[in-house]
Parts: C-alpha cells; sequence; structure tokens
C-alpha cells in the first residue's frame, strides 16, 4: 500500500497519496524561473539524467512524518542565474503550494542543484 498523509480537521480525516504530494512539488518547482529541468539519480552509476515533465516525481522524495511534509528536490539550473536566489524561489514556490493545495504542513523543502544547463 502507498504511504499517505493523513490531514485531520474538524469533519473527519483527509487521507492524501504521497504520489500527489509529489506531483504538486515537482510542478511547482519547474514553474520557477532558473529551472531547467529536475533530475534523477540512477542509482548504478551515479549518472545524472534530465526528466521531462511526464517523469517528475523522480527529481522529488517525500518523507512524510506524524504532522508534516519535508521535501527533497533535485534540480538543473540555467547558466548565468543565482544559484541562491533560483533555490530560495523553488523553496518558498514549494512550501506554498503544497500547503495551499494538499493542507499538509511543509517541514521544510530542501534542494540539490545537480548541474548547471548551458543553452
Amino acid at each position: 500500500m502507498a504511504a499517505e498523509c493523513k490531514i485531520k480537521n474538524e469533519l473527519g480525516t483527509i487521507s492524501v497519496l504521497e504520489d500527489v504530494i509529489t506531483t504538486v512539488a515537482g510542478y511547482a518547482a519547474v514553474e520557477c524561473i532558473g529551472i531547467v529541468a529536475m533530475a534523477s539519480k540512477r542509482a548504478t552509476d551515479g549518472l545524472v539524467e534530465l526528466l521531462g515533465r511526464e517523469n517528475l516525481k523522480r527529481g522529488v522524495r517525500v518523507a512524510l512524518g506524524e504532522e508534516s511534509v519535508s521535501i527533497s528536490l533535485y534540480i538543473i539550473v540555467e547558466y548565468g542565474v543565482s544559484i541562491a536566489a533560483v533555490a530560495k524561489n523553488v523553496i518558498e514556490t514549494v512550501k506554498y503550494r503544497v500547503e495551499s493545495m494538499v493542507g499538509a504542513k511543509v517541514d521544510k523543502v530542501n534542494v540539490t542543484v545537480e548541474g548547471i544547463r548551458v543553452n
């Protein structure tokens, strides 16, 4: 059975699958300016591969806690942008989108820059 986040309120309990949180976080991240793509490390050889929109979930890791969610993102940024500014924007955007769309409290968002792409 897939992991799920349980959100309790005065009307009952809402169960949200981990895949939903992963998808919301992935789409929120790639919409940020300066992000070229999400990245996925292949476990066999440590190579980084660019992911298209259909595979965003492989560039996002979600850890479900008792009352909060931790999200780790693996991104590739565009050459010439401030990595710190892009990372800050991604953290704020992903946290806002997940909390507003899913209703789960986001404890932290970790951003790992896997590479820089030169156009």
